[in-house]
């Protein structure tokens, strides 16, 4: 399960990056943008931190 999670967590930033990246060309507001690309900064963040050895 452990080698599971960070793959995860990649994809999802994955995703949602491109989420933001789709709002922007749409017009969306600022706010909106940039919440899902602070998700997904917080996303990959928890995915590099979860392959860091402890």
């Amino acid at each position: 399960m452990s080698s599971v999670v960070p793959v995860l967590l990649l994809a999802l930033a994955g995703i949602l990056s491109g989420g933001a990246y789709s709002l922007h060309k749409q017009g969306a507001s600022r706010g909106a943008v940039g919440f899902v690309g602070l998700l997904a900064l917080l996303a990959l963040g928890g995915g590099v931190l979860w392959l860091l050895p402890s």
